[in-house]
């Protein structure tokens, strides 16, 4: 799959920071001064949205597709059996790789993996990709200052980075870029131009932070439109995530939302808040969950897997503010073939204590609600039946 013409260049960056007139939420100020016979409402939005392609981001999450598993196929067949007439035997054994090693063995997504590595560096093209793989020491330095590096996962990262060089090499060989910006990027464009006025409207960062109960590192929320990335939404270094050109602008704000929380604690240097949390470990129903749920949605970790219930927690409850909800007894029945019951206990509980009422942090009311009894183990199947039981 081979194209000669020129390349179109990508579209220019679309930064949101200016006063919008309509939707006021969250703790948006507003000045009201009064003349003859009028009302002048200035609001000031605190929040500043920013809104691009990617092509980087694409690229690594259409690795997902390219291994040929098939709960990404269900989303990308047509693209699939296009690309896969080109590949050879070496691609196709590196893209086996990459699948055994990051979530066959690992647990984990490719796309999700790659994008939070590659999100430390400024890269924009392949071949910008390619020379980080050769050296990716200012990747590294960049990670270790963020709440995501692990030895770990770098050690994993550089396990993979051959399987990875032959794929985008193949993919550079095709032309891809040129097939991306010819095909992809005008969809992309046309959903930015349908969402572009409608985000400054939503102040999610203040609403975040008060219910968190600390500051986010920035007010600037980038949000990059992909294709590739079905059905993931995706958390990246910063005040940044991945979303789909599909999604309507709804799920887009409600993406904004989960994947500012995460994460919603600091786990790792908190010795109380882990301890605590590991009582949980006791709950059968909760484990039952945790250890035979679909991998491919993710959170294949205890850690992983509350972290994301909390969010899902407190995104229901910020979205339901906002008017973006989906009804919270639909939602968690869909979602992830109806694998998130703590966070349906979480939220029970949430919205019987009122939370945020007296501007709790949310990990202190964690815990609070752990250790008085109210989410302790054993307790989890109760709240998830009783929560159902009511909406029948």
């Amino acid at each position: 799959m081979k194209f000669s013409n020129a390349l179109p260049s990508l579209s220019s960056i679309i930064i949101f920071c200016f006063l919008a007139p309509s939707i006021l939420t969250g703790h948006a100020r507003a000045e009201i001064s009064k003349s003859s016979n009028q009302e002048e409402i200035r609001i000031h939005y605190l929040t500043d949205w920013q809104i691009e392609p990617s092509l980087k981001y694409d690229v690594l999450c259409f690795l997902n597709t390219l291994t040929a598993d098939s709960f990404y196929l269900k989303h990308y067949k047509p693209e699939y059996e296009e690309f896969e007439k080109a590949l050879k035997k070496p691609v196709k054994k590196a893209l086996s790789n990459l699948k055994r090693k990051i979530k066959d063995e690992k647990r984990g997504i490719i796309s999700t993996f790659f994008c939070l590595y590659f999100s430390a560096v400024e890269d924009k093209t392949i071949d910008d990709m390619l020379l980080t793989i050769e050296n990716s020491e200012s990747m590294r330095k960049s990670l270790i200052k963020t709440p995501y590096y692990s030895d770990a996962g770098w050690r994993l990262y550089e396990s993979v980075g051959n399987d990875l060089k032959t794929v985008l090499i193949f993919l550079k060989e095709i032309q891809f870029e040129f097939y991306w910006k010819k095909y992809i990027l005008p969809k992309i464009n046309e959903t930015i131009k349908q969402i572009r006025g409608e985000l400054p409207k939503y102040n999610i960062i203040d609403e975040v932070e008060a219910h968190l109960g600390f500051k986010l590192p920035s007010r600037k929320i980038t949000a990059y439109i992909l294709y590739f990335s079905k059905p993931h939404g995706i958390k990246i270094t910063g005040t940044r995530y991945l979303t789909n050109v599909a999604w309507p602008l709804e799920v887009v704000l409600r993406n904004a939302i989960h994947e500012m929380m995460h994460s919603p604690y600091d786990l790792a240097s908190d010795i109380e808040l882990k301890k605590v949390i590991s009582l949980l470990k006791k709950d059968k129903f909760l484990m039952d969950k945790v250890l035979n749920h679909n991998p491919s949605y993710g959170y294949n970790s205890f850690e992983a897997f509350i972290e994301e219930d909390c969010v899902q927690a407190l995104e229901q409850i910020i979205n339901e503010k906002l008017d973006l909800e989906v009804e919270a007894h639909k939602r968690w029945q869909e979602a992830d073939e109806g694998m998130h019951v703590f966070a349906v206990a979480l939220y029970s509980v949430m919205k019987k204590k009122k939370f945020n009422r007296k501007a709790e942090k949310f990990r202190d009311f964690l815990i609070r609600m752990i250790q008085s009894g109210e989410l302790a183990p054993g307790r989890i199947k109760a709240i998830y039946d009783n929560f159902y039981a009511k909406s029948s």
